[in-house]
């Protein structure tokens, strides 16, 4: 994962005069991807398409398909916009000479480049050694294998973490051994959630468990620690990284639940890489402390970033699986184990509105409480500022509707706006929503911090390279 090259350079005489070895990385683009499809199951695979409203304000790339008969590697649907460059692994003609982009080259803003390098994303191997070389650098302390040990339907080990800021300090707080109830389709051709089938080399997908909510032990300590607490640094060569910090679970983490600073968002402050050998689900808008400029994106001097990396999927959870709306769906809370609420804070304690079954019809009633009540319902618009990996499937949104079963829980409408600000590659495309019809409506922009490797966890997957012991940049950070 480091290879070594040996610059040679020449004198005025034309003689070799001397040689310098360079320690290399792989650089990231902005949004890279395997491919442009998301599986339906097992090899089938559908295109996705970019669609009318939405932005890309980041640099795209899209691995080589090989698909015949020979068509673009990338879909278009009415006018989105890509206001930065596009590379595609692909050649922009068919064998035979035919342009095959001829008719979309006028919505590439930021100018489009074919017969690129493609990523290494969807190399098992490769994401293997990096995730085993993050596991190594991480503090014993800060490294979790939970257990989960709650008599719930289809039980996953998960670790939740929950970031905030108290007294100018960032703060992440950890509750290690929860059981995810997890919720899996019983049909392919009911669902939008899978994952690649590891081993297939990304031939083969499969459905999983998507979160549908999250028990933690009764007896469980939630331990509170310093982000700072959690830095280490990586070695490349005879050369350290900057200090970061890394959290690393064997198995799934779920991001976001009743936290100190309930009805805000998630806030980092400070610089941290999550790593989970499963899956990570993202609970509630994730935003970086600091200094942000006009159109929201991190400032460049901002020293706080996140970066989440899986081998399985990246996925915001659906809040509807398990709604205290309908109280006939209220989550199970075995002995001994306690729910975790997410989502937005909808009652006080005073009372609200909720829907009752009475006979055979839904009523709309009014419930007097005495403690605070959460109805799962995640932010609209939903913000995630991070550096975005995933190794096993794609970036999205779960319980996205498939013909007539699925379908999230919008905070208004039928589709919420997802922003992102940051990065992300992934091996595959995620359903992120359904053009007009279900889920979110895609707005990316580009955090250009993650171009100089501000994450001592980042993983460099593109097939290009750039020198890193000096403190490696992209081509695209710098005016030179």
């Amino acid at each position: 994962s480091r290879p070594v090259y040996r610059v040679i350079s020449t004198g005025h005489s034309g003689k070799f005069d001397r040689t310098v070895d360079v320690f290399v990385l792989q650089a990231i683009s902005g949004w890279d991807m395997g491919k442009c499809r998301v599986p339906l199951g097992g090899r089938s695979t559908a295109p996705v398409y970019y669609a009318d409203g939405e932005i890309i304000d980041m640099p795209l790339h899209i691995n080589k398909l090989d698909d015949s008969p020979d068509d673009k590697d990338i879909y278009i649907m009415g006018d989105p916009e890509f206001l930065q460059s596009v590379s595609m692994g692909e050649s922009r003609y068919k064998t035979g000479g035919s342009d095959k982009y001829d008719s979309v080259m006028d919505f590439f803003d930021g100018g489009i480049y074919f017969d690129q390098p493609d990523s290494r994303i969807t190399d098992e191997d490769a994401m293997q050694r990096k995730i085993d070389r993050l596991e190594d650098s991480t503090d014993a302390q800060y490294s979790f294998t939970p257990v989960a040990n709650a008599a719930v339907s289809r039980p996953n080990a998960a670790v939740q973490l929950e970031f905030f800021v108290e007294s100018d300090v960032g703060k992440v707080r950890i509750t290690n051994n929860c059981t995810v109830r997890g919720f899996r389709q019983s049909r392919d051709w009911r669902t939008l959630d899978f994952k690649i089938e590891p081993g297939s080399g990304g031939e083969r997908s499969e459905r999983y468990d998507i979160y549908a909510y999250h028990l933690m032990p009764e007896d469980e300590t939630r331990q509170t620690k310093e982000i700072t607490d959690t830095y280490v640094t990586q070695s490349i060569g005879d050369v350290e990284s900057e200090p970061g910090g890394q959290i690393f679970v064997e198995g799934d983490v779920v991001i976001g639940g009743d936290k100190t600073c309930h009805n805000g968002d998630q806030v980092v402050k400070g610089k941290i890489t999550v790593i989970a050998t499963g899956n990570i689900w993202v609970a509630d808008s994730i935003v970086v402390d600091g200094a942000h400029d006009a159109d929201g994106i991190p400032s460049q001097d901002n020293p706080n970033s996140l970066g989440l990396i899986a081998q399985g999927v990246v996925k915001v959870v659906d809040p509807g699986m398990s709604s205290y709306s309908y109280v006939d769906d209220e989550p199970v809370e075995p002995d001994d184990f306690g729910y975790v609420p997410i989502g937005r804070l909808d009652s006080d304690g005073g009372g609200r509105w909720v829907w009752r079954r009475v006979g055979w019809r839904w009523r709309r009633v009014w419930q007097e409480e005495e403690a605070e009540e959460y109805d799962r319902h995640l932010p609209d618009p939903m913000v995630v500022e991070a550096g975005i990996t995933v190794g096993g499937g794609g970036w999205g949104a779960e319980n996205v509707r498939r013909g007539s079963y699925g379908g999230r829980k919008e905070a208004s409408g039928n589709q919420d706006d997802l922003v992102v600000r940051g990065t992300i590659t992934e091996a595959c495309r995620g359903v992120v929503g359904l053009v007009g019809g279900d889920g979110y409506l895609k707005h990316y922009y580009l955090d250009a911090r993650f171009l100089e490797g501000i994450l001592p966890g980042d993983l460099w997957l593109r097939g290009k390279f750039v020198s890193a012991p000096a403190g490696w940049h992209d081509y695209r950070s710098s005016d030179y």
